[in-house]
């Protein structure tokens, strides 16, 4: 059981690449915000049946929702709808891979605050295996040069960090939400905080395209068939990460979930054909080993 969260978060970083292949072309089709809505649209239907499936199963009642798990659930939903904003924001001005880079950095942000607000265990050999897993994924996201404007390209690097910020405030809120629950199993609990935030974030999103972007949100309710796919696929993600985060810290799932980075470039060399440079299997080896570096780390 210490360790369950490990295939568990390895899943749900599977299952998030096949996400964002679904949703690659409901970007195109619907803009951006419509393909957004639609992780949060068609993916609360599949979280409540999750949720629901798990308490039949398990035969257990609904866990009791406290302030406390409210607040952390909102911090959580909104913050995540922040994060994705600053950081499309970012990327109309900046490029992919320093986007990425500063993105990435979340994990090293989600375990100061989660020592500082949750007093989530935070050593040194963890801070250095996090590390360690976050240069491998600079080393295969910035190409030759980049570096520089990395740090010295102000706007882009404010925006890439306060989304990055923003992405680890909402683990925190997640993971604090989970534990804020008094009762019911890790699974219970993550699916229960899992739909009550798909909920927040569909109403957030869905009242916001209504006042201002109506074809974006008529567009997402249009393309129903394509949209179920990703949304079960995100749900399933999402799935994945929460119940991470019911079972360890939220710093030890965002580490291990760099792994996506490596599953987004297998998908890209083997299902459309892109090469894979040596630049980025040297920065996969780094990633690998900053993920051994933390599974050793383990208490």
């Amino acid at each position: 059981m210490d360790h369950l969260w490990i295939p568990i978060t390895l899943a749900a970083a599977l299952a998030q690449t096949g996400r964002n292949a679904a949703q690659r072309g409901l970007t195109e089709r619907l803009g951006t915000l419509g393909a957004t809505n639609v992780r949060f649209l068609y993916g609360l239907p599949f979280a409540c049946a999750f949720l629901a499936v798990a308490l039949w199963v398990g035969a257990s009642p609904l866990p009791q929702l406290t302030p406390r798990a409210l607040a952390f659930t909102a911090l959580g939903a909104l913050a995540q709808i922040a994060a994705t904003a600053l950081m499309l924001q970012a990327m109309r001005t900046q490029g992919f891979g320093l986007v990425t880079a500063w993105l990435k950095i979340e994990p090293v942000l989600v375990a100061v605050i989660g020592w500082a607000i949750l007093d989530e265990p935070l050593t040194l050999p963890m801070l250095v295996a996090i590390a360690v897993a976050v240069s491998g994924v600079l080393v295969m996201t910035l190409k030759p040069g980049q570096g520089r404007s990395l740090l010295t390209d102000l706007r882009p690097a404010s925006l890439g960090l306060l989304a990055g910020l923003a992405f680890g405030l909402s683990a925190i809120g997640f993971r604090g939400a989970i534990t804020a629950l008094p009762e019911g199993t890790f699974l219970i609990r993550a699916l229960t905080i899992l739909a009550l935030t798909l909920a927040l974030q569909t109403l957030a999103l869905g009242t916001w395209l209504a006042l201002r972007d109506r074809p974006a949100l008529t567009g997402s309710l249009r393309a129903f068939a394509p949209s179920l796919g990703a949304g079960f696929l995100g749900a399933l993600a999402s799935a994945g990460w929460f119940t991470g985060f019911a079972l360890t810290s939220a710093a030890n799932v965002r580490t291990l979930a760099l792994v996506e980075v490596v599953l987004a470039l297998l998908l890209a060399r083997y299902a459309l054909g892109q090469r894979t440079t040596a630049r980025q299997l040297t920065g996969i080896a780094i990633l690998l080993l900053g993920v051994l570096l933390l599974l050793r780390a383990q208490p």
